[in-house]
């Protein structure tokens, strides 16, 4: 049996779930925004346990004359109008990101990039190549390969806090888990510097200190109001 060992570094993106106002406008979105949100998939509490953070699922705004979609991997790459990818997350709440210094053609660039992943099937391994991809993959791929701008950072498997996780783990990998295997969620992508705040259903307590947490391990970090 494998040992699995906690990552200290993913207290820094704890967050507490505020209640979602039922008169609460909906933000003003752009193409290119990363909305993150809790979803209600079967591995949501495993990655939620995983990396501290309510925030298991992202995606990529397509804003048309059509109306407003989400790019998203899930099963399998599809794009999803606005509403029901909000409704489709615990409370329907939603954390809103922009990538600063970019023009809208970069990020729309970027969108671009995602959409060409569109049907392709959800990785449940979470490999690296382009046959199957997870949520947080599609998104850092696709502003990597669009816009030049590189977001997250990838993390050995050992890194995340496991503890909760090892039967799961060692059913999906038929007994033999890579903790060297590497990966990226959506907490990682939600605490990179390069990510502006536009709007957040989530209240994120001690920011400055889980800022100055990730700074001295040498990792991009930004707070959070």
């Amino acid at each position: 049996m494998p040992s699995l060992r906690p990552a200290a570094w993913l207290l820094a993106l704890t967050l507490a779930c505020a209640p979602w106002p039922a008169a609460s406008a909906a933000p003003a979105l752009q193409t290119g925004d990363l909305v993150f949100q809790t979803s209600r998939s079967r591995q949501s509490a495993a990655i939620q346990a995983a990396t501290h953070s309510p925030l298991s699922h992202v995606g990529l705004v397509e804003v048309t004359a059509e109306g407003t979609f989400v790019v998203e991997a899930v099963q399998p790459v599809r794009r999803t109008p606005w509403e029901r990818w909000r409704a489709r997350g615990e409370g329907g709440r939603v954390l809103v990101l922009r990538a600063s210094g970019l023009a809208p053609a970069q990020r729309e660039a970027a969108v671009r990039e995602a959409r060409r992943h569109l049907g392709k099937p959800y990785d449940l391994r979470f490999g690296w190549d382009d046959e199957a991809l997870y949520c947080s993959e599609l998104v850092h791929k696709a502003y990597a390969r669009g816009a030049g701008l590189s977001l997250g950072r990838q993390q050995a498997l050992s890194e995340l806090d496991l503890r909760e996780l090892g039967p799961a783990l060692r059913e999906r990998y038929a007994g033999h888990v890579p903790l060297a295997l590497r990966l990226l969620t959506p907490a990682s992508l939600a605490e990179d510097a390069a990510l502006q705040v536009v709007s957040s259903d989530y209240d994120i307590a001690t920011a400055l200190q889980r800022c100055a947490g990730a700074a001295a391990r040498k990792g991009k970090c930004r707070p959070l109001p």
